[in-house]
């Protein structure tokens, strides 16, 4: 509360000078109560997190950004102002680590989740066991207002641990604080994503694009859009409940890929990978990681993935999602060229070139 009485002393000081208008000091006063709400983002740094800490640092929102690896998050202090963004460091795995992460918070958002195990951060510990410690905690700590970044797919009864395990989480999440905010957001794209970056870095090096669940049915959303929905839940203008999102476009696998190759300029063939031959690639790639001790990560593609891969992800039918929020989703042609670019046979300079070829002698 420090920050709301220096700014609420700066006011009533400026009122009693009289150099400033009432209008200016009672500006004073709001921002000093604004700053007084705190929000602690379990996995902050990530793709997901640290839109949602930059939404909540614009929004005049203190924010403690809880990681693994404060060191490697201090970026995320960039996004406020001296002191208002604070990386530190919190294993949600450990019920101490992460009460001291709340200690204090007016609201918690937690965007922690893995799509491969590695060692201990297993799907169980983080995705269940880790969202339900959070949701216990902050309910201990009397915090009303919790935000769980899930996915679309959280099933208990999937053949997929992965969406076994965020289906566990939301459960763990709803028994101790039933008013919380579930996003499940479909497959997310942005600028540091890590699904459109990758395949767009084949193109450089591949004369073909492998597809597992070619014809699995996507809805992108784009990562500020889920960013905004969490702000409407932390700041209290989203009710309780679960919501799904989606982008406007629905577009199987390989239409995303022949999309992204659209937009990087190259020709490469979407070869749609059999799911026996998919089973068999993940199969040794999951073996290569346990016989290596970790030591060689598997990060291409696990046997889970497969079993994800063959289910549509888009919103279900009746799910309430971004028209109840009040949110107009970004399209995907209107971002994917912002970032994409670099890609491109000539880069930044590709447009350049190819209205060139038109220019008559």
């Amino acid at each position: 509360m420090g920050r709301a009485f220096e700014a609420i002393s700066a006011g009533i000081a400026a009122c009693s000078r009289g150099g400033l208008d009432v209008s200016v000091a009672l500006d004073f006063l709001v921002r000093g109560i604004i700053m007084a709400k705190l929000v602690t983002v379990y996995g902050g740094s990530g793709f997901v997190g640290r839109y949602i800490v930059r939404r909540m640092a614009l929004a005049g929102w203190r924010v403690r950004v809880a990681v693994r690896r404060p060191n490697e998050a201090l970026f995320v202090r960039t996004y406020g102002t001296v002191g208002q963004v604070e990386p530190v460091f919190c294993n949600i795995r450990d019920d101490a680590s992460v009460r001291d992460a709340l200690q204090g918070a007016d609201a918690v958002v937690n965007c922690v989740g893995i799509l491969a195990e590695a060692g201990k951060n297993t799907f169980d510990a983080i995705q269940a066991g880790g969202a339900e410690r959070i949701a216990r905690l902050a309910a201990a700590e009397g915090i009303t207002r919790l935000v769980q970044i899930s996915a679309i797919g959280a099933d208990a009864e999937a053949d997929s641990e992965y969406a076994q395990t965020k289906a566990m989480g939301e459960a763990g999440v709803l028994k101790h604080m039933p008013q919380a905010v579930i996003l499940r957001p479909s497959i997310v794209f942005g600028p540091e994503d890590d699904f459109f970056n990758r395949f767009a870095g084949m193109t450089r090096i591949s004369p073909a694009i492998p597809a597992v669940g070619a014809d699995t049915l996507f809805q992108p959303v784009y990562v500020d859009d889920v960013a905004h929905a969490a702000e409407l839940a932390v700041t209290g203008k989203a009710p309780a409940g679960i919501y799904e999102l989606g982008g406007p476009e629905v577009e199987s696998f390989r239409g995303l890929m022949q999309r992204m190759l659209d937009v990087v300029n190259r020709r490469r063939m979407v070869v749609a990978l059999p799911t026996f031959m998919a089973k068999v690639i993940a199969f040794g790639l999951d073996v290569l990681q346990s016989v290596t001790l970790g030591l060689v990560k598997n990060n291409t593609l696990t046997r889970d993935q497969v079993k994800n891969l063959a289910h549509d992800n888009v919103v279900g039918e009746g799910a309430q999602g971004f028209d109840a929020l009040g949110i107009s989703p970004v399209s995907m042609g209107s971002v994917l060229p912002e970032y994409l670019w670099r890609f491109r046979p000539s880069g930044q300079y590709d447009e350049i070139k190819q209205s060139a070829k038109n220019l008559r002698t």
